[in-house]
């Protein structure tokens, strides 16, 4: 949990760029070729660097609430089984029958016992091992040890389930998380409720995903929005290697001023937005209410999906807060449908019209400047944390 007097620090950092309409800043502007935004070859490279080949957090714990939980779904064109076994275990699989590549589950959350497979009725346990053949005296010897599911490296750590898409990889959570865990931790994300969850088409990865990392355009794009409640243009920005913890100041924020320091309630005046690399971000918009959202990369680099989930402190029960979830969730799609991926598609209308060589990333955006060295880094390394 995140102490009281840590908070405070970030407080008095916000209040002291309140003060001279500052923010925290990088050491100079980046230039970035717009063809890392949709040169199909470095994307396909990207993709499989970063995506296929890093840890990525497909799913909430929560989500597994017991033994038998399961949630299936399509990443990135990738049939995806996520499972709870009977002793509390988290697995990742690939949802293809090993007889003839079929689903065996159905796209969705559920419980139960096995896995059947629609097409031949094999049937798999909840850690993806192969136990049962229908006509098994007529079909020859099968052993589990050859055709049990395709499993995926997964790990379960800071409420999050973390997956390698790629089968045959291995990744030790704790060093890819290093000194972010404890801000993950802070974030207590088993304590938490699922109200909604939805998927989202939008524009390109990067293109997308640079919106999450700035505060620049609140005032602008998000009036109506998210920008009645937050500080445009005043962002404090941390790193923690390839993550980074963000900072928003909400427009209340002067009201501490007038406030001793003992009396300061730093979450009623700033929003903390944690950034997961490459692709999750988890913003604590309000006390009692939180943003997840998932962004994975379409097929081509002007297309992505986004899984958006809404967390709430409790589960609602009163009309009164049924009304205040129901209006987060909606500000929040808002915020994204109909104004930050609508822009990011006129964005790539000026980018295939030649509108531009290079996006210059200012000074003040340097948690898009930050996210996109580490991109470069591992799509140049020559060893990723998979290995």
């Amino acid at each position: 949990m995140e102490t009281r007097q840590q908070k405070v620090e970030l407080a008095r950092r916000a209040l002291a760029h309140l003060d001279i309409r500052g923010t925290d800043q990088a050491a100079s502007t980046m230039e970035l070729p717009v063809t890392l935004y949709n040169d199909v070859n470095r994307f396909n490279r990207e993709k499989q660097a970063i995506f296929m080949e890093l840890p990525l957090a497909l799913g909430l714990s929560i989500e597994l609430p017991q033994p038998g939980s399961y949630k299936a779904m399509t990443v990135m064109e990738k049939p995806i089984l996520l499972s709870r076994d009977e002793n509390g275990k988290a697995h990742a699989f690939i949802n293809a029958c090993r007889h003839r590549g079929a689903p065996v589950c159905q796209e969705g959350k559920g419980q139960g016992k096995r896995f059947v497979c629609p097409y031949h009725a094999w049937q798999y346990g909840l850690d993806g091992q192969l136990k049962g053949i229908y006509g098994s005296n007529t079909f020859g010897d099968v052993s589990p040890a050859t055709h049990s599911l395709t499993e995926l490296p997964c790990a379960e750590q800071s409420g999050l389930i973390w997956v390698c898409l790629t089968p045959g990889k291995t990744f030790n959570i704790d060093d890819w998380l290093a000194d972010f865990r404890p801000e993950l931790d802070s974030l207590e994300l088993n304590n938490w409720h699922i109200h909604e969850q939805r998927w989202l088409d939008g524009p390109g990865w990067k293109v997308a995903w640079d919106g999450y990392l700035e505060a620049y355009h609140h005032n602008t794009l998000h009036a109506n929005t998210v920008g009645r409640y937050t500080i445009g243009n005043l962002m404090l920005h941390d790193t923690y290697g390839p993550h980074q913890r963000l900072v928003f100041a909400r427009r209340t924020l002067a009201e501490m001023k007038e406030q001793t320091e003992q009396d300061w309630d730093p979450d009623q005046h700033l929003r903390q937005i944690h950034s997961v690399f490459p692709n999750l971000s988890i913003s604590g918009v309000l006390g009692d209410h939180c943003l997840v959202s998932h962004v994975f990369p379409g097929p081509t680099p002007d297309s992505t999906r986004t899984l958006q989930t809404v967390l709430v402190a409790k589960e609602p029960v009163t009309e009164e807060e049924k009304t205040a979830s129901d209006a987060f969730s909606a500000t929040v799609l808002q915020a994204v449908q109909e104004e930050d991926y609508p822009m990011g598609y006129k964005i790539q209308k000026g980018l295939a019209a030649g509108g531009n060589k290079v996006f210059t990333i200012g000074r003040n955006e340097p948690a898009i400047q930050h996210y996109h060295k580490w991109v470069k880094h591992f799509t140049e390394a020559k060893e990723a944390v998979c290995s």
